[in-house]
């Protein structure tokens, strides 16, 4: 078997900013494992958030030994996007070399299509609001906030769109003190869920404050590892391949995370539609879907999913799983 990797630029449909910068392009990395006769894909997107860049995770895959199992691949790798990109094209390739579907392998009933948020780019009021408008008739809006001047633009988003759901994410951006002072107003607008509002290593604040509106792990939740650190804190996870290491452990993390009642969220990367398939079989049921990478680029994977008015849809076979 052999495992072989190499990096892909897909172009954004427009800048896209979040409080921690602005970019044009997705770059990602494209896991292949083969076996002679099947062939198996994945997709990780290194992040620096994580101290993760392309060569370093490129270096991670490349010193596996050829012939790694899902299960030994846990105790080769961490949690992070080497991990999930091998993981995920490992069950491509058991399902190619069994007939069968991914979900079929995993227990799972067969997928349907799930209601994803569309991401608004960071930007001023007015531009937001504009953003909004084009994007009303889409039922689940996302917010990228996290500045000192939230306000004017939450209530932009809101008048441009004043009947779609409105989930925010703060990407780690708020005090306690500052988002102590904007839950009041977020349930004024109707917000839905609170993505990350402190930041990972300050979040113990949350421990007791009054959560009126529901508040999201993300870069506080990588694993199930995390899960102890978030008790009395969070309401709902944010389940990622990138940051879980691949699907088996994502699965695992909801099965656990559900047990401990969390509700589920379902979030990504910005990638092609090789990295949000095996994502959807996870979405399934989830409180929240955040799968629109491949709505945000200019071009995608040659079989890409299938997004309309009722979701993004399970991966044909062409692609994944």
């Amino acid at each position: 078997m052999r495992i072989t990797v190499s990096h892909d630029v897909f172009r954004l449909a427009q800048v896209f900013t979040i409080s921690r910068g602005s970019r044009t392009e997705a770059k990602v990395l494209t896991v292949q494992v083969t076996d002679g006769t099947h062939t198996g894909w994945g997709e990780c997107v290194p992040y620096a958030r994580y101290d993760e860049t392309l060569e370093s995770v490129t270096a991670e895959i490349e010193n596996l030994p050829e012939h790694v199992t899902r299960a030994a691949l846990y105790d080769m790798l961490p949690a992070g996007a080497a991990r999930n990109a091998v993981d995920c094209a490992l069950w491509d390739l058991e399902a190619k070399r069994a007939g069968n579907r991914a979900w079929e392998l995993a227990g799972l009933p067969a997928p349907g299509p799930e209601i994803t948020a569309y991401t608004l780019s960071l930007d001023t009021p007015e531009n937001m609001q504009a953003q909004a408008a084009e994007h009303a008739h889409r039922p689940l809006l996302k917010i990228k906030l996290g500045t000192p001047d939230d306000m004017p633009r939450l209530e932009a988003v809101r008048a441009g769109a004043p009947d779609a759901k409105i989930i925010i994410d703060a990407n780690e951006g708020w005090s306690a003190e500052v988002y102590a002072d904007l839950a009041p107003h977020l349930v004024r607008l109707g917000v839905a869920l609170v993505e990350q509002p402190l930041p990972a290593g300050e979040d113990e604040a949350l421990i007791g404050m009054e959560r009126p509106v529901p508040v999201c792990a993300d870069e506080s939740c990588h694993d199930r590892a995390s899960l102890p650190k978030l008790k009395g804190k969070y309401d709902v996870i944010n389940i990622k391949l990138d940051k879980a290491g691949g699907l088996t452990e994502a699965l695992a993390l909801r099965s656990e995370g559900l047990a401990q009642g969390y509700d589920i969220m379902i979030g990504c990367m910005v990638g092609s539609s090789l990295a949000m398939a095996p994502a959807v079989l996870l979405a399934q049921g989830a409180m929240v879907t955040d799968l629109d990478g491949p709505l945000l680029l200019a071009e995608d994977r040659d079989t890409p999913l299938l997004f309309d008015e009722k979701g993004v849809h399970p991966s044909d076979v062409g692609l994944w799983g």
